[in-house]
């Protein structure tokens, strides 16, 4: 599953990163509005979590403008303010789910599992390239049929060429 995190605080991203990473996701981070925008419209994703206060263009914003050009792919909404309006405005907009900050990582990474497999509904969670599969709920990877047992580095790069099928990567990218 492939996760974009928005958050500022480096700090903060980094954390949910690793946790995600350690969970088996392939995760992409920015850290201000404008970078989350150009990433959600060039690359797909099974989730994305979001925090609403963001340098440039807020969280609320971009909620907005996913669901304008009819992007579903699921949002997890953070904010460290909690107040109830700011959560009803959120969903309201379109996000899928609200986690106050702080927050504990194991909650977190539960409900970006849950995103997905409710995201998975209205998208086929089986990557196909070739004669090669990659189920990205079970983590099973085939050739020709034949299961492949992979690390889970090897999984999340996997997953990420997949993805990417033809087009070029840079190594930074990877």
């Amino acid at each position: 599953m492939r996760v974009l995190v928005v958050e500022d605080e480096k700090k903060t991203a980094s954390f949910i990163r690793k946790a995600l990473q350690a969970e088996g996701f392939a995760v992409d981070v920015c850290h201000n509005g404008e970078e989350a925008w150009a990433a959600a419209r060039t690359a797909p994703f099974d989730a994305i979590v979001l925090d609403i206060m963001l340098p440039g263009r807020d969280g609320l914003s971009l909620v907005r403008q996913l669901r304008e050009r009819h992007n579903a792919t699921p949002v997890l909404l953070l904010s460290a303010r909690g107040e109830v309006n700011e959560r009803v405005e959120g969903l309201n907009l379109g996000a899928d789910d609200y986690l106050p900050k702080p927050f504990v990582i194991a909650e977190l990474v539960a409900r970006v599992r849950a995103l997905g497999r409710r995201g998975g509904e209205s998208r086929s969670t089986v990557l196909r390239v070739g004669n090669l599969t990659l189920d990205t709920v079970t983590h099973q990877a085939r050739r020709g049929g034949a299961a492949i047992e992979l690390t889970a580095r090897e999984y999340r790069l996997l997953e990420f060429l997949m993805r990417s099928a033809g087009r070029i990567c840079g190594r930074m990218a990877i």
